[in-house]
């Protein structure tokens, strides 16, 4: 869908570009909403401009495949959005439901919402290792806000997006194993101005228990 700029009602529009090649060359095409499948407006996608977000995207068509979170931010070459070189295209998107600036998670051993259980709080965890808990993640509640999980620490290898609710089976986030290594928080451009999330740098962790770090908790 193409943005109405004459329309003073809408706000908060989100909107983004993608391009043919990489550096942001070769055909552009700008999308406002849902895109079933982009790959009907552009032969490929190379690299992506997020106006306002956030969004993901999917590696196949229909919202199906690979997820890629994309905030507000340039992204010139596929690096940008994953580090998984075996799996990067974008070929569909769709809007990210956040639903709260403040954010939640509650992340679970076991399916079903069994086992040990580790609860964040308004923090982004490169490691679930560092903070005592292991990298078995079989079912999650989202309280508040949306999250993306990875598969590997320091947010890397494959994405999952955790919406606000429940989600009984590593399935329901579209997993094939229960493994989750690392979290963060996705950010809306409607709460926090600045966009899109950083990686904080010289951020040292330990793997001596949790008590006194704010924002997380084992139970």
């Amino acid at each position: 869908s193409e943005r109405d700029l004459r329309n003073p009602k809408m706000k908060y529009c989100q909107y983004y570009f993608v391009f043919e090649f990489e550096n942001f060359r070769g055909k552009k095409v700008e999308l406002s909403g849902e895109c079933k499948d982009v790959l009907e407006k552009t032969q490929r996608v190379g690299s992506v401009i997020v106006e306002s977000g956030p969004w993901v995207g999917f590696g196949r068509p229909s919202f199906a495949g690979e997820q890629f979170v994309l905030e507000k931010g340039s992204y010139p070459r596929w690096s940008t959005w994953t580090s998984c070189q075996s799996s990067y295209n974008l070929s569909s998107f769709r809007p990210l439901k956040v639903d709260s600036a403040d954010h939640k998670l509650h992340l679970f051993e076991k399916a079903g919402f069994e086992g040990r259980k580790m609860e964040i709080v308004d923090n982004d965890v490169p490691s679930l290792w560092a903070y005592g808990f292991q990298d078995r993640v079989a079912s999650a509640k989202a309280v508040n806000g949306t999250w993306v999980g990875y598969m590997y620490p320091g947010y890397r290898g494959s994405q999952y997006v955790f919406e606000h609710g429940d989600f009984k089976h590593w399935n329901d986030w579209g997993a094939t194993a229960p493994q989750i290594q690392s979290v963060r928080r996705v950010r809306d451009m409607q709460w926090h101005k600045k966009g899109c999330y950083i990686q904080p740098i010289n951020l040292h962790l330990h793997s001596t228990g949790t008590s006194g770090r704010r924002g997380t908790r084992k139970i």
